[in-house]
């Protein structure tokens, strides 16, 4: 991976670092209670112990490492009690979400949308589950931007990493991409009280409440 994000510029060290540590958290190639240690993850990634010390720092506020003493810090391993505050934290958010898309989305959010939902779709059809279930969270993510609404923006940034964990944690692609293609077309509608309704029964599911 570049550290030379093409026409963005320059992108610091530590930031590649947390990128890629995170993505490696959330697609499960480091799995709960792994050990991260600065100066082995430094060597297996090509860079000092700085970056990697500031990455760790990064996403133990993330909420997906746990920082042990003096050099080394391990990938959160999250209780049946942080799943369910995790869920209900998440069911509020969403409904909220799907309900102020549905009244205040545009055309352009609406395409972005249906991009997510498509690159899903796709991605579930292939058993890509790497990819199916990023995708799955980006159109949770898009739809946060449709809402609209500064404050639950600044929330679900706060809580972005942890809730993406949380929808990758089911083996159920498909039928996660199905339920979005009704979110999808209750938010294309206008149809706010059924996107509430939909954001519901989806939020509450019970693939969610048990980690892969």
């Amino acid at each position: 991976m570049s550290s030379m994000p093409g026409s963005e510029g320059f992108e610091p060290e530590s930031e590649r670092v947390t990128r890629q540590l995170r993505d490696d958290i959330l697609d499960g190639v480091r799995a709960p209670g792994s050990r991260l240690v600065e100066r082995e993850l430094g060597a297996e990634l090509g860079v000092s112990r700085l970056p990697i010390r500031d990455a760790l720092k990064t996403l133990v506020g993330e909420g997906l490492v746990v920082q042990r003493p003096r050099t080394w810090a391990v990938v959160r391993e999250f209780t049946p009690s942080d799943i369910a505050d995790l869920g209900e934290v998440r069911s509020a958010l969403e409904v909220l979400a799907f309900r102020l898309a549905a009244e205040r989305r545009s055309k352009a959010g609406l395409d972005r949308l249906r991009a997510d939902l498509d690159a899903e779709l796709a991605a579930a059809r292939d058993g890509d589950a790497v990819a199916a279930r990023r995708a799955a969270a980006d159109f949770h993510q898009t739809v946060v931007s449709l809402a609209a609404n500064e404050l639950l923006s600044e929330l679900e940034q706060t809580l972005r990493s942890r809730m993406r964990w949380l929808l990758g944690q089911h083996d159920d692609l498909l039928g996660v991409a199905n339920e979005h293609e009704e979110l999808y077309a209750a938010v294309a509608q206008r149809d706010a009280a059924r996107a509430e309704e939909l954001a519901v029964r989806h939020a509450a599911n019970d693939r969610w409440r048990r980690p892969r």
